[in-house]
């Protein structure tokens, strides 16, 4: 089999993709053919030679690179089909893509849509479900739409600093409401990017201005005294035949995060190696494992997740009460990312994974092909 695996990207969780993408790549049986696209941080695809996969294959410690070699530069050809990216002329034959990209242009819908159009299978969620679970505000609509429980929120647009008066009035609303502290963070964007705690009116007027350099709308939060709980999801929500093992929807074991840092930002993600303890499984009641489980099931196949997706949540210290936080369709796959760490511990090996996620990606796309688009 061809797989193309793409990465990079026009995103803040570029340098993490890298990363994700090697540990994929050297998680794919040698028996398929693996091709190489990187996208830069200007938005440009360029085919990788041979040697880069080779170096990854050698050094389990790297991560990958871009050569931007200009004859090697990607054209994407609509309804090309496996034969939908060509390079100087000649076609980069693909069976399926393996986009291991975060963030902007990766997970929002648009790189899905693209694959789309190419008519090509693809690993991981559709462009509206990508659309979707990007968003934050619209994620948490939708999820109290059907009664499953989330963190009191507002959302504040960029209009609204347009005029002083109806900031600060929105302003007043907010602590009265949610009180502090407060949590803000971009709605669509991902790794704890712009993201800050509030504890007091200076505070949340410099969260909100570090929040709207990454986004033109912003989720203000009532921060809790809370454990955070992830559970790992895979399956094909939509298409799922009875019973197949391939397509169902399994919720794995949920792990804890248990950060050093005031909160699970971007440096205790991916800079900080004392940044958090992982606990895999979390300390939880086989009672409330299963609850979490249920509503991580519940939570993704609402939005029509296909693919994978990691479902966050938050435990109340205080009250017990379980929450919805987040959820990310393309998460990371480093080696010390939850994700992949969550399905082992249910004894679903790394490489097995990656396998289940292609065979589950194409699945989907020969179940597409049976529709009718004209008549």
């Amino acid at each position: 089999m061809n797989i193309t695996v793409i990465y990079g990207g026009k995103s803040g969780e570029h340098e993490i993709s890298l990363i994700s993408a090697a540990a994929i790549v050297r998680g794919i049986s040698k028996e398929n053919n693996v091709n190489l696209i990187g996208i830069t941080k200007k938005g440009r695809w360029y085919l990788q030679d041979k040697t880069e996969y080779e170096r990854i294959i050698k050094d389990k410690s790297a991560a990958l690179q871009i050569m931007e070699n200009e004859k090697n530069l990607v054209t994407v050809v609509p309804a090309g089909k496996n034969e939908c990216f060509v390079v100087n002329g000649k076609a980069v034959n693909t069976d399926i893509v393996f986009p291991a990209l975060h963030g902007t242009y990766g997970e929002d819908g648009t790189i899905q849509g693209l694959f789309e159009m190419a008519d090509i299978p693809y690993v991981g969620c559709t462009h509206l479900s990508s659309a979707i679970t990007m968003d934050k505000e619209k994620t948490k609509m939708i999820w109290q739409s059907v009664g499953l429980p989330v963190v009191p929120y507002v959302c504040l647009k960029r209009s609204i600093t347009m005029d002083s008066t109806v900031y600060d009035s929105a302003i007043e609303e907010i602590e009265k409401e949610l009180g502090y502290p407060l949590f803000v963070k971009p709605c669509c964007a991902g790794s704890s990017n712009g993201a800050n705690k509030a504890a007091n009116k200076r505070e949340l007027s410099y969260a909100l201005m570090e929040a709207f350099t990454w986004d033109d709308k912003v989720l203000i939060e009532k921060a809790i005294n809370a454990r955070e709980i992830e559970c790992s999801v895979t399956g094909n929500s939509v298409t799922t035949p009875y019973e197949d093992e391939i397509e169902d929807v399994v919720a794995y074991i949920p792990g804890e995060i248990a950060p050093s840092h005031t909160f699970y930002d971007f440096d205790a993600k991916y800079n900080d190696p004392d940044g958090a303890k992982l606990l895999i499984p979390a300390e939880l009641t086989e009672n409330d494992i299963e609850k979490i489980r249920k509503t991580a099931r519940a939570a993704y196949k609402v939005l029509d997740a296909t693919g994978l997706a990691r479902v966050d949540f938050f435990i109340d210290k205080d009250s017990d009460e379980v929450y919805l936080n987040e959820i990310n369709t393309l998460p990371g796959f480093t080696t010390i990312s939850m994700f992949p760490k969550m399905c082992e511990a249910a004894g679903l090996a790394f490489e097995d994974l990656i396998d289940l996620l292609i065979k589950e990606g194409l699945a989907r796309y020969q179940s597409k092909t049976k529709l009718s688009t004209s008549r």
